[in-house]
């Protein structure tokens, strides 16, 4: 095999070798011929030294017929008939058979020869025939046609740099075993520009490549050979795509190669090493902290983006991009951008910079409430959307906030996207501008109308409405009756008769029901209805039709500590304290849940729906009744006899004065006893 990096090297002998080897394997083959070849034989023992074996053996035998007969014609003379005449025609026949396969030889040979003298030069011109699907065919001057493998011939695109005609330079490995002979062209490319590629390593030099395509580990370049770039010799950086650079022209330094073997390193950091180390010296001598520089963005980060300054990075913080929000930095440049920035800070020692890109322009903050006063409209572009509202720029810098509660006077929205989304243009009223926390508050509703605004002229108080329950808290129900409307029922006017301790126990959300207007605040935006109101009111009613020492007659509902519940009508209730249920003698009586007795009203308090009744005194009333109903036959008997005469009357005056307890119960007695 020829190795085309080392000119000196005799592996090209090998093949001269062995061709010298078969042509003297083709002459002693020839030579121990008996019959046909004797002279040959004898012509190559009588040839000359400075002629070439084929070339003698070649003349021998074209002028050898004339030698063949003499020596036939002495050996058949002595017995020459007709029959021999097809001996000596077949004994031609063999020797014109022997002649071709002689000069095929030879021709075989002689290309060999060629050949090897091709390759004893390395290089050899030759000019490309045709491309097929797998090789390139060319013409290198030889008995048949060169193939180069067609991978060695494409470029970065899969395209062949080779057409047909056109003449290159190519190295001959082998003869194939059709006749065919393979070459190989990055061998030629690397002795034509192998003292180049050294000189530009020995003088560390860069030199120009195409990148063509990627291999493990990093990329081949075309540098006039292929040379591999390591995937860490790409950039000072790491790199994650590398096919990107397929295809780009690129500037390396030769780092190490082999001529033996053919390998070429190279590498593209080093360079840019060099060329960042001289660029940092430059920015160096002249950074200072105020300067306005130009620079390229190289990275991005949540918190920033790094800016090349020329040798080396800044740093631009976020909150140093712009006067207003910004929720990432890509939202105001990204990587590759060229821009301007201000050094804020220097440390020279540790070499961090902080770059500023609002600081070239004014504060807008400064004279907002003077361009922005309160009640303006305002025209801006919505830029992010929250669950508490949305965030609107006015201008470059200067945002404000609509809240979700300045959206609509609807209460049924649900989350600020229902109404907005980012890019949206819209127009809003300033609500209030703080410049010292650089806060804007913005409304959207303001600008429709206001539906509490003229709401007590549309429900009049006991106006009947109807609604939908949309929410349930602990102390009510709030009842939408129109767009943007909400009427709360608290809990208290839910029933009657009822203690509610949550409004479930009596509507349901999604319910629609019926309430009457109980009060109006436009102002604070409330609106009072309530569902017991559709009803007469109980305790109302009961309040009117009784009066503190009434006998009314009641059911014992509950008992406590204290005393009994009793109900006195349908969802009017009173209390029998412990201390009035007794007897007229002081003694307790028992009270059990659903007995029933007669309870005199012994309190009354409307307001606070509250009744105080008493067992006992209705003893007392009954004993009184007693007593008069004794009197009464002894008041008329006075009266019959009222003109009797002042003596009876003082008589009887004497006795009715002088009843005792003693008689009436005597006449208790006898009026049980009939």
């Amino acid at each position: 095999m020829v190795d085309v990096l080392n000119p000196e090297h005799t592996a090209s002998k090998t093949l001269n070798t062995t061709l010298e080897a078969n042509e003297l394997t083709t002459l002693e083959t020839q030579t121990e011929a008996p019959e046909n070849n004797h002279h040959i034989s004898a012509a190559a023992e009588t040839q000359p030294t400075d002629q070439q074996p084929h070339e003698l053996a070649y003349a021998e035998h074209v002028a050898a017929p004339e030698h063949v007969e003499h020596p036939a014609e002495e050996h058949s003379q002595p017995s020459i008939t007709t029959q021999d005449q097809p001996s000596h025609d077949a004994s031609s026949q063999e020797e014109e058979m022997d002649f071709g396969a002689l000069l095929e030889s030879f021709e075989h040979e002689q290309a060999a020869q060629e050949a090897a003298q091709a390759v004893d030069g390395n290089v050899v011109a030759g000019r490309v025939i045709k491309l097929t699907d797998k090789h390139v065919v060319v013409d290198v001057g030889l008995k048949s046609e060169g193939v180069i493998p067609l991978e060695q011939v494409l470029d970065h695109t899969g395209q062949s740099k080779l057409q047909p005609g056109q003449t290159i330079e190519v190295v001959i490995e082998r003869e194939e075993p059709g006749g065919t002979y393979l070459l190989n062209y990055d061998k030629a490319l690397r002795h034509r520009v192998w003292d180049t590629i050294e000189k530009a390593a020995n003088d560390k030099t860069p030199v120009s490549g195409l990148v063509v395509s990627r291999v493990k580990g990093g990329l081949t370049v075309d540098i006039g050979i292929k040379a591999f770039l390591p995937g860490s010799q790409v950039e000072i950086r790491p790199v994650r795509n590398l096919e990107s650079y397929i295809g780009q022209t690129i500037d390396v330094r030769v780092i190490k190669l082999n001529k033996k073997r053919g390998n070429v390193v190279v590498s593209r950091k080093e360079l840019l090493e060099n060329e960042v180390s001289l660029k940092r010296t430059v920015t160096l001598d002249h950074l200072e902290e105020g300067t306005i520089l130009t620079g390229t963005v190289k990275n991005l980060t949540e918190y920033g983006a790094f800016v090349d300054l020329g040798g080396i990075d800044g740093l631009l913080h976020v909150t140093d991009m712009s006067w207003g929000r910004l929720t990432h930095p890509r939202d105001l440049v990204n990587v590759g951008d060229e821009i301007q920035v201000k050094v804020l800070k220097f440390d020279r020692e540790k070499q961090r910079i902080s770059l500023g890109f609002k600081q070239l322009t004014p504060d807008p903050w400064l004279d907002v409430a003077e361009r922005y006063p309160i009640g303006a409209r305002v025209r801006g572009r919505i830029l992010s959307v929250t669950d508490y509202g949305a965030f609107v720029e006015l201008e470059q810098g200067i945002e404000g906030l609509v809240h979700v509660s300045e959206m609509t006077w609807s209460k049924r929205m649900k989350h600020p996207t229902k109404l907005v989304k980012p890019g949206d243009e819209i127009e809003t009223i300033i609500l209030n501008v703080n410049p010292a926390d650089r806060r804007i508050s913005l409304g959207m509703k303001q600008l429709m109308e206001n539906p509490w605004e003229h709401l007590s002229e549309r429900y009049t108080m006991g106006t009947v409405v109807e609604g939908r329950v949309r929410n349930l808290t602990e102390f009510g129900a709030f009842i939408e009756i129109e767009d943007g409307i909400d009427g709360l029922v608290h809990v208290s006017n839910m029933s009657w008769t009822k203690r509610i301790k949550h409004p479930s126990e009596v509507v349901k959300k999604g319910d629609k029901v019926k309430a009457v207007v109980l009060g109006i605040e436009a102002e604070h935006r409330r609106l009072s209805l309530g569902i017991k109101q559709l009803q007469p009111d109980v305790w109302e009613s009961f309040f009117a039709q009784h009066r503190v020492n009434d006998v009314v007659h009641g059911k014992v509902l509950r008992m406590a500590q204290f005393g009994a519940f009793v109900e006195l009508a349908d969802g009017v209730e009173g209390l029998c304290h412990v201390s009035e249920a007794t007897d007229i003698h002081g003694i307790p009586v028992k009270l059990d849940v659903e007995q029933e007795h007669e309870f005199k009203i012994i309190k009354m308090n409307a307001e606070e729906k509250k009744i105080g009744l008493s067992l006992r005194a209705v003893g007392d009333e009954a004993t009184r009744a007693d007593v008069e109903s004794y009197k009464a036959p002894q008041t008329k008997e006075r009266a019959h006899s009222a003109s009797s005469g002042s003596l009876r009357e003082s008589s009887s005056s004497q006795s009715s004065s002088s009843t005792t307890l003693g008689d009436l119960i005597n006449w208790k007695k006898r009026e049980r006893e009939e």
